[in-house]
């Protein structure tokens, strides 16, 4: 090419493989940086995603025999962290009869109390006190805890703070009585693994009166006060055989299931009469 003829296009020529050197300097960059993000992200996440759940025997059906259960929960975690395992029920609405005295002498029912975004079963069980691991901020932020349920959870209709804390303590001590709350700690057991990996365990009791339906397990590594982890596992329980038929006929059909019901027990007492009848007369 002649530069002296045509200087335009040999500068034009010239700036144009800067250019092209320097998009391929930046091409090389960026994978090299890409590559190293790779590298610093798959050390990282699986250096700190340490925590594991698992929650045994987590399809319990309910039948004609059944008088509760257990469910077993285990885990892995970093061995410097304290553990919480809260099991819950999904969130829904509750009522309440709020009883108080009429003419200063009866207790009657004189209202009701509606509970909102309520859990109908709720445990949490900790390595530790659980004000002694975590802040009260962190609490409520991952509602563990009943200082921090309570805060959560909607009570009407209340004059005032006071008023909803005392209605709160109260539906807590009927749920405890039902045992679907519970709260306790010391009971999840820790052991250290060879690979330096914690291992936890825990087995509770699970009461007949949870209702059907979907659990969550949810398991949180504590450290420093904080929450720094989460790993969860669901549990169902299910109604089979006659008791889920029977369940669904009340449900859909409440006429059928209570005529069916007036057969039952008259037939039952019917056959309790034979017996004694055939038991002998007086002596």
């Amino acid at each position: 090419m002649n530069c002296g003829m045509r200087s335009a296009d040999c500068g034009m020529d010239t700036k144009n493989r800067k250019s092209g050197v320097r998009s391929a300097e930046f091409r090389v960059f960026a994978l090299f940086a890409i590559f190293l993000f790779t590298i610093y992200f798959s050390l990282f996440t699986d250096a700190s995603a340490m925590l594991t759940a698992k929650a045994n025997h987590d399809h319990i059906t309910i039948d004609f025999f059944y008088h509760g259960s257990t469910v077993s929960i285990r885990g892995e975690a970093d061995p410097n962290t304290d553990l919480v395992i809260k099991i819950t029920s999904p969130e829904g609405h509750q009522v309440l009869k709020q009883k108080g005295k009429v003419a200063g002498a009866l207790w009657m029912n004189v209202g009701q109390l509606k509970f909102e975004q309520t859990p109908n079963f709720y445990e949490v069980f900790s390595t530790k006190k659980l004000e002694d691991i975590l802040s009260s901020e962190e609490m409520e932020k991952h509602v563990i805890g009943y200082p921090a349920l309570a805060k959560h959870v909607d009570i009407t209709p209340v004059a005032n703070e006071e008023e909803k804390a005392k209605w709160f303590n109260e539906f807590v001590k009927f749920k405890e009585n039902s045992h679907v709350y519970a709260t306790s700690f010391g009971k999840i057991t820790t052991t250290v693994k060879a690979d330096g990996r914690q291992e936890y365990y825990i087995l509770t009791d699970w009461p007949y009166q949870a209702q059907p339906g979907d659990y969550l397990v949810t398991v949180y590594a504590v450290k420093d006060n904080k929450v720094i982890e989460q790993a969860q596992s669901k549990v169902n329980v299910e109604q089979v055989g006659m008791v889920k038929t029977l369940a669904t006929m009340a449900q859909n059909t409440p006429a059928i299931y209570g005529f069916l019901s007036i057969g039952v027990a008259l037939g039952a007492g019917f056959g309790v009469s034979m017996v004694f009848r055939k038991g002998g007369g007086s002596h």
